[in-house]
């Protein structure tokens, strides 16, 4: 018998093993895609999934069902990584990439050449103020304005940090 999001919270919120377990089953592997999007090495990721859990797990009963369930989870994991960015300072020496401009954009062709899986490869290659700054603005939807208040940076610093991005990801699908 599989649980609807109602009885799956209410479940959680009493502590029902079961209860987390479906809710674990149904959310980890797209909050393992999100931990990876922002730190690079697995062993952290999955300290983070664990902690994310965690959270969700304690914070549950503060769900107030304005918005979507999914929504309310994936922005606690997104929040577990920055803080683990910032706890061990991993955005301070994040301005280092080359800074030339790319003129060559890719085109359709290219693009339908390489699979989502290469592209997601490809961000989280990218240094990592770049690819938080890119997963925040581009995937997550955060202003620059909120980006830079969250990661404590100008808002101008957000906006630079997302173009170079933008420029790395088209020289490496290029490549690609």
């Amino acid at each position: 018998m599989t649980m609807d999001e109602k009885q799956l919270i209410e479940g959680c919120i009493n502590g029902d093993r079961r209860a987390q377990k479906a809710l674990y089953d149904r959310f980890s592997r797209r909050m393992m895609a999100v931990c990876l999007r922002y730190v690079k090495d697995s062993e952290d990721s999955r300290d983070l999934l664990q902690e994310g859990f965690v959270k969700v797990y304690t914070n549950i009963c503060k769900f107030t069902g304005e918005g979507s369930f999914d929504g309310w989870v994936r922005k606690i994991f997104v929040n577990c990584a920055l803080e683990f960015l910032r706890r061990n300072d991993i955005l301070a020496n994040s301005d280092c990439i080359d800074d030339r401009e790319y003129e060559d954009l890719p085109d359709e062709t290219t693009l339908s050449q390489i699979s989502a899986e290469d592209i997601m490869t490809c961000v989280r290659s990218l240094p990592d103020g770049f690819r938080v700054v890119f997963n925040m603005f581009a995937i997550e939807g955060y202003s620059h304005k909120e980006i830079g208040k969250i990661l404590n940076i100008k808002e101008s610093t957000s906006r630079s940090q997302y173009i170079r991005a933008r420029k790395a990801l088209q020289k490496m699908i290029l490549k690609h």
